[in-house]
C-alpha cells in the first residue's frame, strides 16, 4: 500500500492520505476520529452530535490526550444554530486543528480562528459562494456535490468541480460519490487537493449508531438514496426506507407555507430542523419502525461492516490499483 499520497491537503494537515472523514450527525465520535488518524486521514465531528458543551469538551479533552494531531470540528453557521457562540469558543480553547462551516456566513468563524492558527474549511455548492468564503479568508473548499450524503448540493462533481477551480485558487476538496479508489483517484486528477467521504464509515465497526443502521448501509444501494425536506428544511438524501415512503419526503402544504413566512421563517426553521435531528436521532441508535437513516449514493460500494483502518487500506489500495488498468 502506498505510503504517502501527496496533494496540497495532506501537505497542509501532514497527513498521509488526501480524505477527510465527512462530519456525520450522530455517527462521528471521538473513537472515530482517533481511527481515522491512525489510518492515516482527518476526522471530522459536527459540534451538534454532543448535547452539552460539558461533553464537547469531555470529547475534545479525550482526542487531545489520545495523540491525534489532526481533526476537525464541523459547526453549522446559520441562526438555527443557537448554540454557535459557545462551540466557537470551546472550540478554539482546544485549538482545534481546522473547522469545516455548513449552512451559513463563515466570516464570524474565520475572524475568529485565524488569530489561533486553525484552519477553516466552508462547505460550498456553486461558485458563487465559493468566491465568497475564498474573499473572507477560508483555507479551503468543501465542495458539495449531488452524490454527497447528508446536505447535498445540486450540481454533480463533473460540472461543480471544474467550475470551482476555475473560480478559487485556495484548495478544492471534493464531497461526494467517493467509495472506491478509482473515484478518489478521478477526482484527484480532475483537480481537487482530496475527497471528503462519509457514507461509507457509517458501516464501521467503531461506528457508534446501531447496528440496524450499520446493515442497512450494507444492504441498500445507491438506487434507494432520496431527498427529504421533512428533517431540515434544506433537501437532506436517506434511505428509501418503509417509513419514509410512508410519511413522504416533502413538506406538507402547513409547513411550506410558514417556511414562506418572512417572521416566522427562521423559528419554523429551527423546529423543523430540531423535530428532524430528534427524529434521525431515534432511528440511530435504537431499532424502531420510524427508520429515517441518513445515508448518501456511495453506500452502493459497502458490502460489510469493517473497522475504519481496513475501509482506508482498501481505498487506497484500490487508488493505487486503478493506475494499472
Amino acid at each position: 500500500m502506498l505510503e504517502r499520497i501527496d496533494t496540497e491537503l495532506t501537505r497542509m494537515l501532514d497527513i498521509k492520505y488526501p480524505i477527510i472523514m465527512a462530519p456525520m450527525f450522530l455517527v462521528s465520535d471521538e473513537t472515530m476520529i482517533i481511527e481515522a488518524y491512525k489510518a492515516g486521514i482527518a476526522g471530522c465531528i459536527p459540534a451538534l452530535n454532543y448535547k452539552t458543551d460539558a461533553e464537547f469538551r469531555t470529547a475534545l479533552e479525550r482526542i487531545k490526550n489520545s495523540g491525534v494531531k489532526v481533526y476537525g470540528i464541523n459547526i453549522i453557521a446559520n441562526k438555527s444554530n443557537i448554540r454557535l457562540e459557545e462551540q466557537l469558543k470551546t472550540c478554539i480553547d482546544y485549538k482545534v486543528p481546522f473547522l469545516i462551516t455548513s449552512l451559513g456566513s463563515p466570516e464570524k468563524i474565520i475572524k475568529a480562528c485565524k488569530p489561533h492558527g486553525m484552519r477553516v474549511f466552508c462547505d460550498v455548492v456553486d461558485e458563487v459562494f465559493a468566491r465568497k468564503v475564498e474573499q473572507l479568508g477560508a483555507d479551503a473548499i468543501i465542495a458539495v456535490n449531488a452524490n454527497a450524503g447528508g446536505h447535498a448540493g445540486p450540481m454533480p462533481l463533473e460540472e461543480l468541480l471544474p467550475l470551482l477551480l476555475k473560480t478559487c485558487k485556495i484548495p478544492i476538496i471534493s464531497a461526494g460519490g467517493v467509495g472506491k479508489g478509482a473515484q478518489l483517484k478521478k477526482v484527484l486528477k480532475m483537480g481537487a487537493s482530496g475527497a471528503s467521504v462519509g457514507s461509507m464509515f457509517i458501516a464501521s465497526k467503531e461506528s457508534p449508531v446501531s447496528d440496524e443502521y450499520k446493515q442497512a448501509i450494507v444492504n441498500y444501494g445507491a438506487k434507494d438514496i432520496v431527498l427529504t425536506t421533512k428533517l431540515s428544511g434544506t433537501p437532506c438524501t436517506v434511505i428509501n426506507t418503509p417509513y419514509v415512503q410512508k410519511i413522504g419526503i416533502r413538506q406538507n402544504w402547513l409547513e411550506r407555507t410558514l417556511n414562506r413566512n418572512k417572521k416566522l421563517k427562521k423559528w419554523i426553521k429551527m423546529l423543523t430542523f430540531y423535530k428532524g435531528m430528534k427524529l434521525l436521532e431515534k432511528a440511530a441508535f435504537s431499532a424502531t419502525y420510524k427508520t429515517m437513516w441518513c445515508a448518501g449514493p456511495s453506500i452502493e460500494y459497502v458490502h460489510e461492516i469493517r473497522p475504519v483502518s481496513e475501509i482506508v487500506a482498501t481505498l487506497i489500495s484500490e487508488y493505487e490499483a486503478a493506475f494499472d488498468m
